[in-house]
């Protein structure tokens, strides 16, 4: 496999020949340092992918597919997954090319032939996104502990804890130390989904319920028994559709993380493992989760996430076994912009590989500082799917399409040298079509995708359904 382009500067080079940048004299060259960094197997890379797709996102199927309807909803569910794991691989191809990557701003200034202003707007992108992630779920903490206490404490105040608490969380300084985490995160949200399929069928009547009879038609649309549809419902609109497909979309994008994680594995040759591994279970957690919640909550009754449709004890229930994933997720995210941080100020130091007084005060200096961005961004967007919504569109567009399809295209191009596109066979144009379609399917999501969001941002407020930002007000499910 040939590379697109030589080794960036400042990345790391055993000497000058670019062979010898393969993983094992990378794992030679940090033996002897107190912190060492390719130390994940598959299984370690397979438990931090399922904590970061196996999450509270999974909630907002449920509302998706009341606006989308079952059969679209799970048509959509498994071509998002089919083509997110279809770009990890190529992800992992480019980064078997390129070992010496650390993290997508690498792959971004490679694609783009070097230019030093595609690695400041990746970088841009990827910390932006990577602390809306976190925002989130200071968001979701508050949103929690006013669930369960009915309220007990300025909002504000409980997004301040969550922040705290993520904080301390985030502290570990490499991804195998976050994996033993990660595994009991996942297994935990599994445990949360479950039990909210099963109350969502086993309660009498969804949260809301109300006897008379239902009306589309008019404002008093939580009325009657609880009503499910195979296709949309009339008069869906294109910002309602488009918000439920970004919705699900989000859950299933994380390619961003990805190249972090294969840049610490010890054996990067086993990541289809790991993903192929997600993937599947991916498709069967979403598909049945949204689907039972859905159909037994009902259209009229159904909120985002989807544990606000449950009633209250089986709501605090289930809710409660989401607290892991509301602490670790966020964290994982924080981890990964830190350490892109970290890396570019300490690379080819001993602050870097050892337990040194200056390494740990900038490492907990940016975590810090990566967490009061999130809490900001928490109580200026206090809301749930739009919030899902706005990042998918900016960030997803790029990081879950734009840049793989590219990616294919200039290893192609490698590989062929020149006239490639004459030189790729039937079997090669099929694949060439399939990625221009990937960039394309992200254009979409940054132009129709934003629009759709930000207007139904408009719609929300205008219809007073957003409380204040910086505001104590319950904002419990």
């Amino acid at each position: 496999m040939n590379r697109i382009a030589p080794p960036l500067a400042g990345t790391v080079v055993v000497d000058s020949d670019v062979d010898s940048l393969d993983v094992t004299k990378q794992v030679e060259l940090e033996a002897n340092n107190a912190i060492k960094y390719r130390t994940c197997s598959w299984r370690k890379t397979a438990a931090l992918l399922f904590s970061e797709y196996i999450c509270l996102a999974i909630m907002s199927f449920p509302w998706s597919y009341s606006v989308l309807g079952l059969v679209p909803g799970l048509l959509l569910t498994i071509f998002v997954a089919a083509t997110v794991l279809y770009t990890s691989l190529v992800i992992w191809e480019f980064c078997l090319r390129h070992p010496e990557v650390r993290d997508i701003c690498d792959i971004g200034q490679m694609l783009f032939w070097g230019q030093t202003w595609a690695w400041y707007f990746t970088a841009a992108m990827f910390l932006l996104n990577n602390t809306f992630i976190q925002g989130l779920h200071v968001l979701i903490g508050a949103e929690y502990l006013n669930t369960i206490t009915g309220h007990s404490v300025c909002t504000i105040g409980f997004a301040a804890i969550t922040m705290l608490i993520c904080f301390v969380v985030s502290l570990p300084r490499t991804f195998s130390t976050l994996a033993k985490i990660a595994t009991a995160s996942a297994f935990f949200t599994f445990i949360s989904v479950l039990l909210a399929a099963i109350f969502a069928g086993v309660q009498d009547h969804p949260a809301g319920y109300n006897t008379n009879k239902f009306n589309p038609t008019t404002s008093l649309k939580m009325t009657g028994e609880p009503v499910f549809r195979a296709w949309p419902p009339k008069g869906t609109t294109f910002v309602g559709g488009m918000t439920a497909f970004l919705n699900i979309s989000y859950t299933f994008i994380g390619q961003i993380t990805i190249p972090s994680f294969i840049a610490e594995m010890k054996n990067p040759n086993d990541f289809p493992k790991a993903v192929w591994a997600v993937t599947i279970a991916e498709i069967i957690v979403f598909s049945l989760v949204g689907s039972v919640v859905y159909v037994y909550a009902g259209e009229q009754y159904m909120k985002s996430p989807a544990f606000g449709s449950l009633t209250p004890l089986y709501k605090k229930v289930s809710f409660s076994f989401m607290i892991p994933t509301i602490i670790f997720l966020g964290v994982l995210y924080a981890s990964v912009s830190a350490r892109f941080l970290f890396f570019r100020l300490f690379e080819g130091t001993r602050h870097k590989g050892s337990h040194t007084v200056v390494g740990w005060a900038a490492w907990a200096g940016i975590l810090a500082a990566l967490w009061i961005a999130a809490f900001i961004i928490a109580e200026l967007i206090p809301f749930f799917s739009d919030l899902l919504s706005l990042m998918s569109s900016l960030f997803d567009s790029f990081f879950g399409f734009i840049f793989w399809g590219v990616a294919w295209i200039r290893m192609r191009k490698a590989d062929y040298g020149p006239g490639w596109f004459g030189r790729l066979g039937l079997w090669g144009h099929v694949k060439f079509a399939i990625n221009i379609v990937i960039i394309l399917i992200g254009l979409f999501f940054l132009t129709g995708g934003t629009y759709a969001t930000v207007e139904s941002i408009r719609m929300s407020y205008k219809a007073g359904n957003v409380g204040k930002v910086f505001t104590c007000a319950d904002n419990g499910l």
